[in-house]
């Protein structure tokens, strides 16, 4: 094949086309509007063309999902130049958008899916027939036929609340803020490094499907940043400490609320801290775990062990599968009577919280872990009568208009205790033990069964009372011993939504972002070792 030279003239073309699309997908979608009880006309008379070719086509369900999608960044590090003993003030900036739109079929008893970028009235009916035409070919190869969990029929728009859009805002305003943090974290002389970043995400989405569903939903995500690294030449070792703010489903407003320059210098502190700190001393100890550490190791051992798809198999090959298989629902002892576990795609400003999920389901608020015994998984419409239940959980989401829409994590999280106890009341029934803050490195087998994990900041407790910061803290145990271990939970006025950005599953790997709530919890007589 003969491949055409690029020239200035095609890129500016193209930069053009690209520009033109997505003020067309800004007049499609219009402002967010809280008020607004339906979604966009426009946005109904593109789906209508998708809804109207399927049926056409023979197919039995048709959705369409028209998404629109904003990330920017920015941010600095601080560091020394190569041989040299100043800073290297590094500013850093970006802005991406993305619009398309993505067509699922059933035809013949299968999914059928495909999508474009060219979002008009011809190719979105020209998509529509080859999905059908990739639905036709599935079917010679499955042998079960595609069973949907009923559903509402659903006319509805939402948006995420906030109070400022971040992207109104100036790049200078956010690169100024960030800055003057970083500055204050570097200023102490025995800090060699610090950063600070600040990352907004916004999904413009639309969903219709053949059951009667029209729904317009906007998200905006914030996640601040800040840290830095100190460094014992001497010594040859170096520890970081970061300031972990909870990532959250808001606006601008959030970010003023987290005080980035206000928590710069006790970051400074406590790094240098970190730096001198001894080694912790290795053995069985109590651990008293913060809402920032917890959100880790509640996503790895419990989030994805209790994702359908992964206890089938169906994500073997790249994620691993799952030791909460499904003879164990309703029976199997997972924790302490301390622990109950949550799914909610509706908790406030969480990350994964939307009104309704990619296949136009209602989202809710549902057990996974009820005072230990494991009730209940992660499911979709196409799955739940494969573990004998008529409803889906709500738990369906694709992160591109590209992407297939499949089972991803809503936002998991452990219930807080019913009396208000406080982190004082579980550090004092602590002899000896250990209080970890902030996430480290991890490992978790296949199965979601053996792990570890490190953290960030690390302070010995002894005799009940808090002392001086520790290091090289991390410690290992199976699933169920650690979640039996637990005999304290904090109450409701210490819980807070941790989250991530950018967890992985599926081949193409897609992302989501989902929350893990928490109080400070007490786990009694676990593994702790020496790392680094």
């Amino acid at each position: 094949m003969t491949q055409r030279p690029f020239t200035r003239r095609a890129f500016l073309a193209g930069s053009a086309c690209t520009a033109a699309s997505l003020r067309f997908a800004e007049k499609l979608f219009g402002a967010p509007d809280a008020t607004a009880a339906k979604p966009n006309p426009a946005l109904e008379k593109l789906a209508a063309v998708a809804l109207h070719e399927a049926q056409k086509q023979g197919a039995t369900y048709c959705d369409i999902r028209i998404n629109r999608y904003r990330d920017q960044y920015c941010g600095y590090r601080l560091s020394p130049p190569r041989g040299g003993s100043g800073t290297d003030e590094v500013p850093f900036a970006g802005d991406s958008q993305s619009f398309g739109f993505g067509v699922r079929v059933i035809a013949k008893g299968q999914w059928g899916f495909a999508a474009s970028p060219e979002v008009n009235e011809g190719e979105i009916a020209r998509i529509t027939r080859e999905a059908v035409t990739v639905a036709k070919a599935n079917s010679v190869l499955q042998a079960q036929p595609v069973l949907l969990a009923p559903t509402g029929q659903y006319i509805d728009r939402w948006v995420s609340p906030s109070e400022k859009d971040p992207f109104v805002v100036p790049m200078d305003e956010k690169l100024e803020l960030i800055h003057g943090a970083a500055l204050t974290v570097k200023k102490n002389p025995k800090v060699f490094s610090s950063y600070g970043s600040l990352f907004f995400h916004a999904e413009d989405k639309y969903f219709a499907s053949s059951e009667g569903s029209s729904i317009q939903q906007y998200i905006v995500q914030v996640y601040p940043g800040l840290g830095g690294t100190a460094v014992d030449s001497q010594k040859n070792i170096s520890r970081d400490r970061s300031y972990q703010v909870p990532p959250l489903s808001r606006g601008w407003e959030y970010v003023a609320m987290v005080n980035l320059g206000e928590n710069a210098s006790r970051i400074a502190d406590e790094l240098v801290e970190h730096l001198a700190a001894p080694p912790v001393k290795a053995g069985k100890k109590d651990l008293v775990l913060m809402p920032s550490h917890m959100c880790l190791t509640i996503h790895e051992s419990i989030g994805h062990s209790t994702e359908l798809d992964r206890a089938l198999g169906y994500e073997a090959n790249y994620a691993g599968t799952s030791f909460l298989t499904t003879d164990k629902m309703g029976k199997f002892r997972v924790g302490s009577d301390l622990m109950n576990i949550f799914g909610d795609r509706t908790s406030e400003y969480a990350l994964s919280t939307v009104k309704y999920d990619d296949d136009g389901v209602k989202t809710t608020r549902f057990p996974i872990i009820e005072k230990g015994i494991f009730k209940h998984y992660q499911t979709i419409r196409d799955q739940a009568h494969l573990i004998g239940e008529n409803e889906s959980r709500g738990c369906c989401y694709a992160d591109s208009w590209s992407s297939v829409p499949f089972q991803r994590m809503p936002n998991v999280s452990l219930a807080p205790a019913e009396t208000s106890v406080t982190l004082d009341e579980l550090i004092a029934g602590v002899e000896d033990g250990v209080l970890i803050e902030g996430t480290g490195s991890y490992s978790i087998d296949q199965q979601r069964y053996n792990f570890q994990f490190g953290g960030d900041a690390f302070w010995e407790i002894k005799g009940g009372k808090k002392r001086g910061m520790i290091a090289q803290v991390a410690y290992q145990a199976k699933t169920p011993d650690f979640w039996q271990a637990c005999d304290g939970i904090g109450g409701r006025s210490l819980w807070q939504q941790y989250g991530f950005p950018n967890d992985g599953k599926g081949e193409p790997m897609q992302t989501n972002a989902m929350s893990h709530g928490c109080a400070p919890a007490r786990f009694r007589q676990i593994n702790v070792i020496q790392t680094d």
